[in-house]
């Protein structure tokens, strides 16, 4: 373990040991507590718990009982809390502030959600209690699923996806199954998928094994569709499409995307990661859309970041609906039941995508964010978010670089061309946005702009947060192109529990394992 000139350890991840100085003796800053890594804290024989020696059996394991320690850390119980409290305040949240990660939709979660979600007999049942006992939580996910049908226009609904790449899996998938069922599986081997998707849509694809073919972009940040017809063809799959896509822009040509496709004998799968700009305004299945995921998660407020839960449902058109995935709910004279298995009524259906039925609490929180707006508050959600976009947009045009004109919808999408020659990158900014206690909007993306820079605030943020946030960024702005010295960027944040890793080194030797120090 290493010491600073304080005599406390140097933090981990730190570019040299003179970040790693203090002006106190603990290493602590007030209220910005350090601690070590849990393993370091351990002393063999603590104890957070006393528990009877347990009684004396026959071992059945055949001889592969451990034959050393597991190497976990002996802890008390204040030890192990204060670790993960003092963790837990290191992180940024949407509880704490506005969170402006672009194409992520960072909104607030309403706290009825969470009281809903905790109600007994649904938040505390399990994916295996008989049919008979868990009536109530079958009737939620059909209401739900209705819903998401209705919202959507779209005939039919998958609920087991776990996310949107869980998702868009299963949106390919069935695809994949109704041209199997045609006698196309072989001959159609091509999805198209404009160059401006999110990373996923050509992984999945490639995933499913299809060949992926990137259409490009228009001057306006559009789906060129020019390059679109020359690419339709006998072997064309269908196409994965965002929309809004990840400009921030409504994608026009929609209806006619989708009915090319069609001709062309493909589906369109549309990506639902931005249904929050055009929730209650626009319905996906009357633009023709074959299949789409929809993240409870983004539109519906259920929390995420840092890993989940997320929950990614499907709609489906009538052309896809025979191929979902089992389970799903189904209702008869005798109440609600699941579909568990690839026969009967879901004989053409591709298989299961999970081992349960989806993500419970995620559905209970999305029902009970939708039950409370009402259909005239999902579609204020709508405005407000595009409505705050624009806002964002007009307040920041004149300091920075909008690559396309125009009004945008959920996100306002900005380039690096303003810092040219200031020796501060995009990188740079937002480790400063750091300093100024926001989380960093999301830094080049979409791939077809130029150190992008991607702002989405949500319905949730007030005037005054979006002015406070457009204030310091113009702010930092105005710092990059005046100051003479620009590694007052380069060496941010200057404030943060941690600051600038060194990045490259941790992707290209990342250490994924503790070691004991040698004594």
């Amino acid at each position: 373990m290493m010491l600073n000139n304080v005599g406390r350890p140097t933090r981990p991840g730190e570019l040299d040991e003179a970040q790693a100085v203090s002006d106190t003796f603990t290493g602590n800053r007030a209220l910005n507590l350090e601690t070590p890594l849990i393993f370091e804290q351990g002393v063999t024989g603590r104890v957070g718990v006393d528990l009877p020696e347990p009684k004396k059996v026959k071992s059945r394991l055949g001889g592969l009982g451990r034959k050393k320690a597991t190497g976990l850390p002996d802890l008390s119980e204040p030890q192990v809390l204060r670790h993960y409290v003092r963790l837990s305040r290191q992180n940024y949240s949407i509880d704490a502030g506005f969170y402006p990660l672009g194409s992520c939709t960072m909104k607030h979660n309403p706290r009825i959600n969470e009281k809903a979600a905790r109600i007994a007999g649904l938040g505390d049942i399990h994916p295996l209690q008989p049919v008979s006992t868990v009536q109530g939580a079958l009737a939620l996910i059909d209401d739900l699923g209705h819903w998401l049908k209705t919202i959507t226009g779209m005939p039919a609904v998958a609920m087991s996806p776990a996310a949107g790449a869980h998702g868009e899996l299963c949106g390919v998938m069935a695809i994949r199954a109704a041209h199997e069922a045609a006698g196309e599986g072989a001959q159609r081997n091509r999805i198209l998928v404009p160059e401006s998707a999110h990373g996923t849509n050509p992984a999945t694809a490639a995933l499913c094994g299809y060949k992926v073919d990137a259409v490009p972009a228009r001057a306006d940040g559009r789906m060129d569709m020019e390059a679109f017809k020359a690419k339709l063809g006998p072997d064309v799959a269908g196409v994965m499409l965002t929309n809004p896509n990840t400009c921030g822009l409504f994608e026009n040509d929609v209806k006619l995307i989708a009915d090319l496709v069609h001709e062309a004998g493909g589906y369109f799968y549309c990506d639902g990661a931005n249904l929050n700009a055009i929730l209650g305004r626009t319905r996906p299945g009357d633009l023709g859309v074959d299949a789409m995921h929809i993240n409870l998660h983004k539109t519906f407020s259920t929390p995420h970041g840092g890993g989940g839960p997320g929950s990614g449902p499907v709609v489906l058109s009538d052309a896809l609906a025979p191929y979902a995935p089992v389970p799903y709910v189904v209702k008869d004279d005798s109440g609600y039941r699941l579909q568990e298995h690839v026969e009967g009524n879901a004989e053409n259906s591709f298989g299961r995508m999970k081992t349960y039925h989806g993500q419970m609490g995620m559905f209970i929180r999305a029902l009970a964010y939708m039950l409370s707006h009402g259909s005239d508050g999902l579609r204020q959600i709508a405005e407000d978010a595009v409505l705050n976009a624009n806002y964002i947009r007009a307040g920041l045009n004149d300091v920075l670089h909008a690559p396309f004109d125009g009004v945008c919808m959920h996100e306002a999408l900005f380039d690096d061309s303003t810092l040219k020659d200031t020796g501060v990158t995009t990188l740079d900014l937002a480790k400063a946005m750091i300093d100024e206690g926001y989380h960093p909007m999301t830094m080049y993306f979409p791939l077809v702009v130029h150190g992008a820079m991607l702002i989405e605030p949500t319905e949730s943020e007030s005037k005054e947060t979006l002015d406070l946030f457009i204030g310091s960024m113009r702010y930092l702005i105005d710092k990059a192109k005046t100051s003479n010295d620009p590694t007052v960027f380069s060496q941010s944040p200057q404030y943060a529990p941690r600051r600038r890793l060194d990045e490259t080194g941790a992707a290209r030797k990342p250490i994924l394992r503790w070691k004991p120090s040698e004594q």
